[in-house]
């Protein structure tokens, strides 16, 4: 597909073709958008199972790296990841390194053209894309148990639930509401959930809500059109949108922005499906659909809407592939250069029975500025070390009270987050990962970093080398850290 090279007002773009299916529905997707009148000058990288393949982990090689910081607009089709450790996620990658925080995936359905058991759902699922599990960091530590660290941080959860507020105000949503799991995670998914209820006070024109994130699931699997906008921490938003696309009436139909400060990644939610490649039956409509988002988001929201419209006319003339045709509703199975010659066909075109869009041109990217916020007293007050170690959680107790020293009291050990020392339960099921807490014995004292190292040089003179320690500190004379389950 060539560019616009002639056209000074065509806007610089990075274009990765990507793998199995992926340089199907990316000539699919951009014949239609030209022929739309897109802008566009295409450059376009490798990424993917062809550079994995080189030995680079990343899936991504440097010069790629140079075309995505020059246009900072990215279309990308999904890529393969070779089977097999030692390979890091490509889009994880990608969203760090570019800091593109926001992910959104419309989920509205196309009833009835598309089968769903939901025909008033039309969700946006507003996921932060950087932080929770995602992270990636991950250690094992014993024989028995490997761990993976949970970061949640108020920059990122601040800036995150803005951007779906301002989201919801610009298109004319009437409510966001917020799922995390802080029944369970006090501390990450509390703050979360804190942070949401101070931003949503700043939009009293948009309803606010919160749920715990297993009924709110429920909820959204039952009775979908009950919500609006969702705001989500990764790992929830990661699943939550995929089951959102599904019942909205296909994974194949989603398309997903990943938005940043100035800069933003364009691609379908499905992989690669090598199975279903060079064989012309692969949907292209979850890229078509994310690269109308990256239209709006580079000010071409004319072009925008005109192909959105001519997508619906074709769904709605029941102009489908294999993976949404339906005898009842649809009249004709097309392949995915049929599926694009329909689609262009129509350009100029609106639906009559599906809703039509409307995109303003020129629309500025939402920017999103943090507030200051007051640095608290923050102070030491102990230290939980991390022991491998196997026996009985008695006799390890009894043993570290006498390791303690005059600087620290021993205040309880727990295994796999349980309290089991002192005064533990005998069914309490033990594995050989034991956090043991050291506090100062004068409650809320602080300690120094000095008696920190007396007691990590004891431990280890002792038989108990720490495979991690994990500072206490208290925030203006609150504890930053949760108590053990039974505590």
């Amino acid at each position: 597909m060539q560019s616009n090279e002639q056209d000074k007002s065509a806007r610089p773009i990075t274009v990765a073709y990507g793998d199995g299916i992926g340089p199907e529905i990316m000539e699919a997707t951009l014949s239609i958008i030209m022929a739309g009148g897109a802008r566009l000058k295409i450059e376009p990288i490798q990424i993917g199972e062809s550079v994995y393949l080189k030995g680079i982990t990343s899936g991504i090689e440097p010069s790629a790296w140079e075309s995505l910081r020059r246009t900072r607009v990215f279309l990308k089709a999904p890529i393969t990841t070779p089977e097999g450790g030692g390979f890091k996620s490509l889009n994880v990658t990608i969203r760090k390194t570019l800091g593109l925080y926001a992910n959104v995936r419309q989920c509205p359905s196309y009833a009835p053209f598309v089968y769903t058991k939901h025909p008033e759902m039309d969700v946006v699922i507003i996921r932060e894309n950087e932080e929770d599990l995602y992270g990636g960091i991950e250690h094992r530590q014993t024989d028995e148990v490997v761990q993976c660290l949970k970061l949640i941080s108020r920059p990122g959860s601040e800036r995150l639930i803005r951007y779906a507020f301002e989201y919801a105000r610009r298109y004319g949503r009437r409510k966001v509401t917020c799922f995390t799991k802080d029944n369970i995670m006090k501390m990450t998914d509390g703050l979360f959930h804190k942070v949401f209820d101070e931003v949503s006070k700043e939009y009293p024109d948009i309803k606010s809500e919160h749920w715990i994130v297993d009924i709110g699931a429920a909820k959204l699997a039952d009775t979908p059109e009950d919500f609006d906008v969702l705001v989500l921490p990764n790992l929830y938003g990661d699943i939550l949108s995929d089951v959102a696309a599904q019942i909205a009436g296909s994974v194949g139909l989603a398309g997903s922005a990943n938005v940043g400060d100035g800069i933003a990644m364009f691609e379908a939610i499905h992989g690669s499906a090598p199975r279903r490649a060079r064989q012309n039956v692969a949907n292209p409509s979850g890229l078509l659909l994310a690269a109308v988002q990256m239209l709006v988001h580079i000010g071409q929201g004319q072009v925008a809407e005109r192909v959105h419209n001519a997508w619906l006319k074709t769904i709605e003339d029941g102009i489908h592939t294999y993976d949404i045709y339906d005898p009842e509703v649809s009249t004709e199975k097309v392949g995915t250069r049929e599926f694009a010659e329909a689609v262009i066909s129509r350009m100029g075109q609106k639906p009559t029975k599906l809703k039509a869009v409307s995109y303003p041109d020129k629309l500025p990217p939402i920017q999103i500025k943090l507030k200051p916020g007051k640095k608290p007293d923050k102070k030491l007050v102990g230290i939980d070390v991390f022991l491998d170690w196997q026996g009985n959680p008695e006799v390890l107790g009894k043993s570290l009270e006498t390791v303690a020293g005059p600087e620290f009291s021993l205040t309880m050990i727990t295994n796999r987050g349980t309290k089991v020392y002192p005064g533990g339960m005998p069914e309490t099921f033990c594995v050989d990962h034991w956090r043991c807490r050291f506090q100062s014995p004068r409650s809320e004292e602080t300690v120094s970093d000095e008696d920190i190292l007396k007691l990590l040089t004891r431990l280890v003179r002792s038989g108990y080398p720490p495979v991690k320690t994990e500072g206490l500190f208290t925030f203006d004379g609150k504890p930053g850290f949760s108590l053990g389950q039974g505590q």
